[in-house]
């Protein structure tokens, strides 16, 4: 099987298959153990057309997204249908542990997790960005997949799904706990990013030539900061409270004041000059933010 093109893998059963398991006891939700898995099919990349949360342990050649992992101790990621996970050139490597989680998308129908599952931001991080958890946090993940576990083994009922999918938002809800606690304690990292993405920002705004196709945009800072343009929003709002799109507009309000005050350019040209189609958007844009019109501003200087 070339390993150019990912597998593309839409059913638990043909995991369990993969993975030389028995069958599945339920179709729509099963918890793999890695611990001893071989990949005996040359198989490179995988497109899952499910739900994926896994835990990982020795994961330090494993890639998600464009990037490997930095940690080898309990890593949890997170997947929504259509993602690609990738191992390196040597294949999955030989001390992996941990489990992986696979959800059908038709296992949330009908249930208050169908639509909510939305909800969780890190289900659209780029894979690399994943969740490092304390041994504590990963002790408290683990009972709840055991929970899990133990509920689809035992004699499905009346009773099963909904208890699975009790579980199910309580691992979620603790994820995102866990997530907002690592905003704020992986420091260097985040630092990093935040003085990168100044950095590209301001880069962006001094140059009339990339400007004059239009404002910088929130998929652009974070395609050049390598990271998902939701991780990017979610690290800015725990960190400094403003949304990427907030960060960027305070930018080209503060470029705008300097053009008003020191320039002798119309308010159109200026609106141009910062990648508006419309000087009536930035208009109306430097007023929410300043509480003047542009004209109001410079006369301020007057």
């Amino acid at each position: 099987m070339s390993k150019a093109t990912p597998y593309r893998i839409s059913s638990i059963t043909e995991i369990h298959r993969l993975m030389g398991l028995p069958k599945p006891h339920h179709p729509l939700i099963s918890i793999v153990d890695l611990e001893g898995f071989k990949n005996d099919h040359d198989i490179d990349a995988v497109i899952f057309d499910l739900y994926v949360i896994s835990m990982k342990r020795g994961c330090d050649n494993l890639f998600y997204g464009q990037q490997k992992y930095d940690f080898d101790e309990g890593l949890m990621g997170f997947m929504s249908p259509g993602q690609v996970l990738r191992g390196e050139e040597n294949g999955v490597p030989l001390n992996l542990e941990g489990w992986m989680l696979f959800i059908h998308p038709d296992f949330l129908w009908n249930t208050s997790l169908a639509s909510k599952i939305k909800k969780y931001e890190y289900f659209g991080y780029a894979t690399n960005e994943a969740l490092f958890l304390s041994d504590k946090e990963e002790t408290v993940i683990n009972n709840i997949i055991r929970n899990i576990r133990n509920e689809y083994h035992s004699n499905i009922d009346k009773f099963s799904q909904d208890i699975i999918i009790s579980n199910l938002e309580t691992l979620l809800n603790y994820a995102e706990r866990f997530y907002q606690r690592q905003f704020i304690t992986r420091k260097i990292t985040n630092s990093k990013i935040l003085d990168r993405l100044e950095e590209v920002l301001t880069g962006c705004i001094n140059d009339e030539a990339m400007l004059s196709k239009g404002a910088p945009t929130v998929q652009y800072l974070a395609d050049a900061l390598h990271i998902s343009s939701k991780y990017l929003s979610s690290l800015l709002k725990q960190l400094t409270g403003q949304t990427t799109q907030q960060v960027i507009h305070e930018k080209l309000i503060e470029k705008a004041k300097e053009k008003l005050s020191t320039t002798e350019l119309s308010v159109s040209e200026i609106a141009y000059s910062l990648g508006f189609e419309h000087s009536q958007s930035f208009s109306k844009l430097f007023k929410s933010k300043t509480r003047l019109s542009p004209l109001e501003f410079r006369a301020s200087f007057n």
